[in-house]
């Protein structure tokens, strides 16, 4: 079993910051959630007036179920917001709403970090089912082949992960910056805003980070076993 050799440990610092950024995401988006916007506006049409001014007045934004399922489908070219966040009229809401967009302003814009994470997408869900795999192969192969394996998949994940992070943050500042030059927020519930998306963002960093370390744990396995 690999997380019982010598470098279990790893594993740790992911774990602590995941749970870190997950109970921060949840306190912010519980607080802001009840704080409403002076404009009145709801998510959806926060992130319409976004696209709007953008020229993108052609790209849908649909409701889905589910709790912070919000997201842009670059093949699509649609945005889909949750029922919360599509018909909230909270700091909550629209600043989802308003990230959301700017992943479609991205997309206008040909941002290369988007399109780079667009073109990982199918090689990063082969490699996220594998790593399921990679544990159970764990009470069969060696730690040798096993850590050639996972060092191989959790590369794939790592690098995507990256990517994400510069997408993601930038996202955010596209729509912290177009929601206050369309007077949608103030420049006091700016700092709600910029929360909601700070907590959010954190939970990417926990992911690449968890990614980084269980990369770091294969290869030092491997380091180990070339020694032997």
């Amino acid at each position: 079993m690999i997380i019982l050799d010598q470098w279990w440990w790893l594993f740790i610092p992911g774990l602590l910051l995941g749970l870190y950024a997950q109970m921060r995401l949840s306190s912010a988006y519980r607080h802001y959630s009840q704080v409403p916007t002076h404009s009145g506006l709801s998510g959806a049409e926060a992130a319409r007036a976004v696209l709007d001014s953008a020229g993108l007045q052609h790209l849908p934004i649909n409701e889905v179920g589910g709790h912070l399922t919000d997201h842009y489908d670059p093949t699509k070219k649609a945005l889909f917001l949750s029922s919360e966040n599509f018909h909230g009229r909270t700091l909550a809401a629209v600043g989802v709403a308003a990230h959301e967009a700017g992943h479609a302003l991205q997309h206008k814009a040909a941002y290369a970090p988007l399109h780079i994470r667009m073109a990982l997408v199918p090689v990063t869900g082969i490699a996220t089912q594998a790593a399921f795999w990679l544990f159970m192969l764990g009470y069969f192969i060696s730690l040798a082949k096993l850590a050639t394996i996972g060092i191989v998949i959790f590369g794939v994940i790592t690098v995507f992960q990256l990517v994400t992070l510069p997408v993601e943050f930038n996202a955010s500042s596209r729509a912290k910056e177009q929601l206050l030059r369309l007077g949608l927020v103030d420049g006091q519930e700016r700092r709600g805003v910029s929360k909601v998306l700070g907590a959010a963002a954190m939970t990417y960093v926990a992911a690449m980070v968890t990614s980084f370390l269980t990369l770091l744990h294969f290869f030092l396995i491997a380091r180990g076993n070339d020694r032997d």
